[in-house]
C-alpha cells in the first residue's frame, strides 16, 4: 500500500486526508505484516480443524477478525506507548508521538475496531463468542505488559494463538488435545519473532526503561532464540501427527526450519536492521506451514 509519508507536526493536521493518513498508520495498514503473523495460526487451525476442508464463511470471518483485531491492537499499543515512542528511533513518527492522532481518538479506533470485529464473531457459535471475550482482554493487556515484565511476549503470543481455540470451536464445538498444543507452538513463536524485533530497540529500551525478553536473554539471546525455533518445530511435528498428516506437511517443516537457520544468520551479529529482518521472515516461516498443510490435505486427503 502506498501511504504518503507522516510528517513530523506540531499541531494538529485539519484536513479529512491529513486525519485519515494518521490513521492508516496508527494501525499500520502500510506494515501488514503484523496481519500475517497473526493469520498464519488461525490458518492453520481452521485447516486442521476442517480437516482441509473449512467452511469458507468461517475463514472469511476469521481473515477480516484478524485484520481488525490486529489493527485495533496497534492502536491501543499506541496508546499504551505513547510517552515511550518519541525516545525510540523506530517509533518516533508514530502518529501519537508527531502529534497527527490525540490518545482519545486512538482509544476510539480500538473500540470501533473491537465492536466491528466482535460483530463478525457473532455470525459464529455460542463457544467462539465467550472465546472472543478473552481474545480482546488480551489485545488490550498485552501492550501495557511490557512496564511491568521482562516477557511481554508471552501475552502476545497468547493474544496471536487465542485464534486456533476460537477456530476449533468454531469448526468443530471442541478444542482437541493437539489444538492446545498448537497455541503453545504459537506462542514460542512470538517469543521467537518479537525477541528478534526487540533486539532492533534493546539500547533505546534500555535508557527508557521499557523491558523485553532481548534485554532478560541479553548474550544468549541467539542462542535462547534457536532452542525455541528447535521446540516449535518438534510441536508442529507433533501436531501433524495427531492430526494424521503426511509427507508433505513434514517437508513444509523442513523448509520452515531453513528460514528458521536464516533468522539465525541474520541474527548472528545483532545488528539492528538484520534483526528486524529477520523479524520480517517470520512470514514466510508461517506461510509455507500453511502451504504445506494445504497441499497435504490436497494431495493425500
Amino acid at each position: 500500500m502506498n501511504v504518503p509519508e507522516l510528517k513530523v507536526r506540531h499541531q494538529r493536521p485539519f484536513s479529512l486526508r491529513d486525519r485519515l493518513i494518521g490513521y492508516m498508520y496508527l494501525v499500520r495498514l502500510h506494515r501488514p505484516i503484523g496481519i500475517f503473523l497473526l493469520m498464519w495460526p488461525a490458518l492453520w487451525a481452521l485447516w486442521l480443524a476442517g480437516d482441509g476442508q473449512p467452511p469458507w464463511l468461517v475463514v472469511v470471518i476469521f481473515v477480516l477478525g484478524v485484520v481488525l483485531m490486529r489493527s485495533a491492537g496497534c492502536a491501543i499499543n499506541d496508546y499504551a506507548d505513547r510517552d515511550f515512542d518519541g525516545h525510540v528511533a523506530r517509533t518516533n513518527r508514530r502518529p501519537l508521538a508527531t502529534g497527527d492522532v490525540t490518545p482519545g481518538e486512538a482509544i476510539g479506533v480500538f473500540v470501533g475496531l473491537s465492536l466491528m470485529s466482535f460483530g463478525l464473531v457473532l455470525q459464529l457459535n455460542w463457544q467462539t463468542i465467550a472465546l472472543s471475550i478473552v481474545a480482546l482482554l488480551l489485545t488490550f493487556v498485552y501492550p501495557f505488559m511490557k512496564r511491568f515484565t521482562h516477557v511481554p511476549q508471552l501475552f502476545l503470543g497468547a493474544a496471536f494463538g487465542w485464534a486456533i481455540p476460537m477456530a476449533f470451536t468454531a469448526v468443530t464445538g471442541t478444542i482437541p488435545v493437539y489444538a492446545w498444543v498448537l497455541f503453545v507452538a504459537t506462542l514460542i513463536w512470538a517469543l521467537i519473532y518479537d525477541t528478534q524485533y526487540a533486539m532492533v530497540d534493546r539500547e533505546d529500551d534500555l535508557k527508557i526503561g521499557v523491558k523485553s525478553t532481548a534485554i532478560l536473554f541479553g548474550r544468549w539471546d541467539r542462542h535462547v532464540i534457536g532452542l525455541l525455533q528447535l521446540l516449535m518445530l518438534a510441536l508442529l511435528f507433533w501436531v501433524g501427527q495427531q492430526a494424521g498428516r503426511g509427507p508433505v506437511y513434514v517437508s513444509s517443516l523442513l523448509v520452515a526450519a531453513g528460514f528458521s537457520i536464516y533468522q539465525q544468520k541474520l541474527t548472528w551479529n545483532r545488528e539492528p536492521a538484520a534483526c528486524f529482518q529477520a523479524f520480517l521472515n517470520n512470514n514466510f516461516f508461517g506461510m509455507v506451514v500453511f502451504v504445506g498443510l494445504v497441499l497435504d490435505y490436497a494431495l493425500i486427503g
